[in-house]
Formats: C-alpha cells, structure tokens, sequence
C-alpha cells in the first residue's frame, strides 16, 4: 500500500499540472495563438538549459552506452512501424495519415514530462540515459517523417533537399545542440560561471511545470468531434507495447545497467508527445486523429505509467527478462 501510496504522490503533480491547464484552456478560451510565446519559451529557452545540465557532468564512457542506443531505437522504430501499417490500413492506403499514426504510437513525452519524471522516480543516475533516449529518438523519428511525407507527396521536395532539410534540423535543434555542448563541457570538464550555473538551473525548474500546463491547455483548446477506429489500438501500442518492447529488446542484448532498463521502459511508456499535434499542424495532415491520441493517450497514461512505475519501484519488472 504504502508504495502506491508513494507511486500516486510522485505522478499526481505531472498530470495535475496537465489537468489545470485542461480545465483553465477550457474555461477562459483564450486564442490559441497566445500559446507561441510560452512554445518559444520551452523550446527555445527552459527546455535546452536542462538538456545541458543532465549530461554536463557525466563522464562521456557513460554516454557511450551502444548496447542502450541501439536497444532503445530500435524498439522504438518497431512501434512506429505498427502503428504506421495500423494507420495504413485503417485510412486505406493514406500515406501521410500513416506517417501521423506511427508517429503517435511511438513518441513519447520524452522532451517535457520525461526528464523531470525520471529523476524524481529513479535519481540522477538516470539521467544519462533520458537524455540519450530523447536525442536518438529524435533524430530517428524527426528523419522518417519528413523523408515519408516526401515520399507521400506532402513536401514538394527532391530527395537531396529533403535530406539537407532534415541534417540541418537535426543538427540545430535547441534540444540536441545543448546536448552537444553538454557533450563538450563533460569532454572539457567545463563548469559554468556561478551567475550561469543559477539561471540555467531556474530555467531548468520552469520547464517541466510550463510544458505540462501548455500540454492541458493545448488539449483542451482542441475538443473532439470524434474518436478515429484505430485511436484505442495506437494508445495500447505507444502505452503497453512501446515499453514492453524496451524491456525484451534491452534483455536480449545485455549489457545495460539495471537503472538505465528501468529508464528506458518508463520512458516508452509515457503519454503521446505534443510535437504529434505540432507536427500534424505543420503539415496540415491527421490534426484530428493527433488531436484523439494525445488527449486519450494522456488519460489513459494516468493508470498505465503508474502501473510501469509501480511494477518498476517494487521489483516486478527486473532489468533482465531472460535471468
């Protein structure tokens, strides 16, 4: 009792957060294009200080876990391939519909609910791992999108510039470029000056409770005139399968510290992310269906996210699956 008891305090301030948000969107409607401002802010601002500060201090043979990488991306490129021939069929043959739905099933909130999540349930010994988890994550998913939606006929682009587009937005993505410097502060063994050190770390403590409030009000700004069929059969893939697929691959290959398994399994098993509904929105496809997933997919992560968590916190999860 006593650790669902703990289980329920830790997650409870997240989705509380969420549902103000939900609940003050719903209530003052104000314009959604006053939400820019405060999506600059975490992307631009809050969000890359705590990318930073995670893998500043960690010495770099610890990131260069590839057993972790590969294990991890690979599960997670499984999930969106499920959730893309899921979406394929139930939007017969749409190409770029797809390319939402396997985005759904498979990216979690790594970016705004994972970092402040894992530490507060695992410690800072996970934090190497989120921040790995986020940035090959990303690059994997943020380099299948565009290449498909070219391929569907969304991006009037050739092949060639496709690919500068999709290298340069890697490359300078405020999340992965404060990961490099990260990279480089650990290499030089850099410490920031007191007066930086302190703004980055209040930066860093605004993210976390800024996004998840932006994510409620983001919700809540756009309400659903109806479920898509295959919206329950993305979720129990992007909330059960996801994770479990971690667990098994992370297993088979061996080699990861226990606390980084655990780390990863709850980092798939976090809700839909909001750049689903950000990037159907730039490409003016499945804003409905993205709409579906994450508001679904958020409230069903209120049972699923505790139970990994639980099962994680009292042993019923072991780091190795096959031991």
């Amino acid at each position: 009792m006593a650790d669902l008891v703990n289980i329920f305090n830790l997650v409870a301030p997240f989705f509380g957060l969420i549902l103000l948000g939900f609940a003050i969107g719903r209530y003052k409607q104000l314009p959604e294009s006053g939400l820019a401002w405060l999506q600059f802010f975490l992307i631009y601002v809050a969000l890359p200080p705590l990318f930073y500060r995670l893998i500043a201090d960690k010495p770099l043979s610890e990131l260069a876990n590839w057993r972790f990488i590969a294990g991890t991306t690979l599960a997670t490129f499984c999930a969106f391939c499920l959730s893309f021939v899921l979406g394929y069929r139930f939007t017969k043959g749409d190409m770029p519909q797809s390319v939402m739905q396997g985005m759904a099933g498979s990216y979690s909130n790594i970016g705004y609910m994972g970092p402040p999540l894992i530490l507060a349930a695992l410690g800072p010994d996970a934090s190497a791992a989120v921040v790995l988890v986020f940035v090959f994550d990303s690059i994997l998913l943020f380099s299948l999108v565009p290449f498909l939606m070219a391929l569907g006929g969304v991006e009037k682009k050739s092949v060639l510039a496709t690919a500068r587009e999709v290298v340069w937005r890697v490359l300078t993505h405020p999340f992965n470029v404060a990961t490099l410097l990260g990279v480089l502060a650990s290499f030089m063994k850099f410490q920031l000056p007191e007066v930086a050190d302190k703004m980055t770390l209040w930066l860093q403590q605004a993210a976390a409770p800024c996004a998840l409030f932006l994510l409620g009000v983001t919700v809540a700004l756009r309400p659903l005139k109806s479920v898509p069929a295959e919206v329950p059969a993305l979720v129990a893939i992007k909330l059960l399968l996801h994770p479990l697929l971690v667990w098994v691959l992370l297993s088979a290959i061996g080699g990861v510290p226990a606390q980084w398994v655990y780390t990863a399994i709850i980092m798939a098993a976090l809700p839909p992310a909001l750049n689903i509904f950000v990037v159907s929105t730039q490409y003016r496809v499945g804003v409905e269906r993205a709409s579906a997933c994450l508001l679904i997919g958020t409230i069903v992560s209120m049972i699923t996210l505790p139970g990994f968590l639980w099962l994680v916190k009292t042993g019923r999860i072991t780091a190795d699956l096959f031991h």
